[in-house]
């Protein structure tokens, strides 16, 4: 499955506020807020809805509630930046924390921590990450969620690599994927170019 970009012309303005180098953490943070609302509104357009009516101050309005369970599911910690903004647009989701890194020689992921309860199991999960790069921790996040019982997964990040898109399509096929962009490559380190350098760190100043 093809990801789906954002295409409108403030996101990608937002887009490119981010990658400059000078951007401080807290304009880097809000950012990525702003854009995770977009990815967010975007990866959500069928949720289910069910009638509900209401009392306006003058009136009686018929609208809808969503009817579907959804968790969020923040790789940390960059994901942590993400999840935020769609906990306050969907104040009764869940959210389930996923602990992994990649490791900087072999480039592949390491889990240390995993937090997915029993009980009822949502029937959406969002999963955030701000990078799409190697594709191995979206992996290793999916094998966790499919271990689970999750079924519908969906995967929004901030930037995309072809490789990291091809080797996430290639091992969880059913995945959706949302992007604010699809760059160019990947570098010998496994970073995306041209990229906008560690989200963790730029989100967190520990640069």
């Amino acid at each position: 499955m093809e990801p789906q970009l954002l295409t409108h012309p403030i996101a990608q303005a937002m887009l490119t506020r981010l990658r400059q180098k000078s951007t401080s953490s807290l304009e880097f943070r809000h950012l990525v807020r702003q854009l995770t609302v977009q990815l967010g509104l975007e990866a959500t357009q069928d949720l289910p809805t069910v009638p509900h009516t209401i009392q306006t101050p003058v009136a009686t309005c018929s609208g809808v509630v969503l009817d579907a369970s959804v968790a969020i599911v923040p790789i940390l910690r960059a994901g942590i930046g993400m999840a935020e903004p769609l906990i306050e647009m969907m104040p009764d989701a869940v959210v389930r924390h996923l602990g992994l890194f990649r490791d900087e020689k072999t480039l592949k992921p390491v889990t240390y921590y995993e937090k997915l309860p029993g009980g009822h199991l949502p029937d959406i999960c969002l999963v955030v990450d701000p990078m799409l790069a190697t594709g191995g921790t979206a992996i290793a996040a999916m094998q966790l969620l499919r271990n689970w019982g999750a079924v519908d997964i969906r995967f929004l990040a901030i930037l995309g690599a072809p490789e990291g898109v091809a080797a996430l399509r290639d091992a969880d096929p059913d995945v959706r994927i949302y992007l604010a962009g699809l760059d160019d490559r990947l570098n010998e380190r496994g970073y995306i170019i041209p990229g906008l350098g560690d989200a963790g760190d730029r989100q967190y100043n520990t640069l």
